[in-house]
């Protein structure tokens, strides 16, 4: 597995600023200015699931580190739930509802995958030796 240096070597949040990037270029749409509640909330939850991996790499046990995975995984959860309102009010497309909701899937998948890895794990640290 690769060694983890930084918060910049996670793939989860990696994947959890693409999808943030997603987002907000679609939420800047004609079609979000009307809904501004929903834009606000779908913001909201994609930098959620994006900080919330940086919160956790930055405390100090694996402990901490998994309850704030959990989480981010939430948050990409309620991603695809206000992804799934913006389609049934036609502010977005199906592709890209679909697009959209890939990526908070994987998301989903790699912070899942990281908190298995630490629940298996022998490091303890903040700066983790190896990432999943």
């Amino acid at each position: 597995m690769p060694t983890i240096r930084r918060l910049e070597d996670i793939e989860a949040w990696k994947k959890a600023r693409e999808l943030n990037r997603e987002v907000y270029r679609i939420t800047r749409g004609e079609s979000f200015a009307r809904g501004f509640a929903l834009r606000d909330q779908i913001r909201r939850a994609t930098i959620s699931a994006m900080s919330n991996i940086a919160e956790g790499y930055e405390r100090d046990g694996n402990a901490e580190f998994r309850q704030f995975l959990y989480i981010a995984k939430g948050s990409a959860g309620e991603v695809r739930a206000q992804l799934y309102a913006a389609l049934d009010v036609e502010y977005i497309d199906q592709e890209t509802f679909e697009r959209i909701t890939t990526l908070a899937l994987d998301t989903t998948r790699l912070v899942q995958g990281f908190i298995r890895y630490l629940d298996q794990s022998d490091l303890k640290g903040r700066k983790f030796a190896e990432d999943a």
